[in-house]
């Protein structure tokens, strides 16, 4: 995939403002966690599927898991190769997550929230937690570039290009919008059943 930095920036972050803010929303009101995914096509970088957490359904339903869930319910001649498709999730995929990316065969995937993002600002510490306990893995610590995927920072993304100010609003419009889902899901987690709420 060869695409100008700029131009695949704008269509993540637009991919999370107009395709998966909108399910989150309804995701978070409902009792679920703040996290979403999406797959592109990478020759348009059209949105091809969005899907958010479902945890309430299921708990292995994580927005990526979700996501891939709904993916392979579609008929196998109406969904593109994963070699086909960009993997964006809102936030760094935990390691339920990163596995399930890697043995469904997607060559990459690009999140806009840390891990660090969230443990620290939306109080979901679980990732790191389960990193270091199971895996002995400190943050951070996995490769982010192996012989099965490459991992990519969208922020890290928007500050290779030229004119990475222009991006501010917009990054900061999301940070804030995922702020007040946080604070939803914080104040009525506790009567959800959620493990690991």
């Amino acid at each position: 995939m060869n695409t100008d930095p700029k131009r695949l920036a704008t269509r993540l972050l637009e991919t999370i403002e107009q395709d998966i803010l909108p399910l989150t929303e309804r995701g978070v009101a409902a009792g679920n966690k703040i996290f979403g995914a999406a797959l592109l096509n990478k020759n348009d970088l059209s949105t091809f599927l969005a899907e958010t957490n479902n945890e309430l359904e299921n708990p292995l339903w994580h927005g990526e898991m979700h996501l891939l869930k709904r993916y392979y319910e579609l008929p196998a001649d109406n969904r593109p190769e994963p070699s086909e498709l960009i993997f964006l999730s809102t936030h760094e995929p935990c390691s339920l997550c990163l596995s399930a990316i890697t043995w469904t065969g997607f060559d990459n995937f690009y999140y806009f929230f840390s891990h660090q993002d969230s443990k620290d600002a939306f109080a979901i510490p679980h990732d790191l937690k389960i990193l270091k306990e199971v895996f002995d893995v400190e943050p951070g610590g996995y490769r982010r570039s192996n012989e099965f995927w490459t991992c990519h920072s969208i922020q890290e993304l928007v500050e290779s290009t030229p004119d990475a100010t222009t991006f501010q609003p917009l990054m900061q419009s999301l940070a804030s919008q995922y702020d007040v889902l946080s604070e939803t899901y914080q104040q009525g987690k506790v009567s959800n059943n959620i493990p690991l709420n």
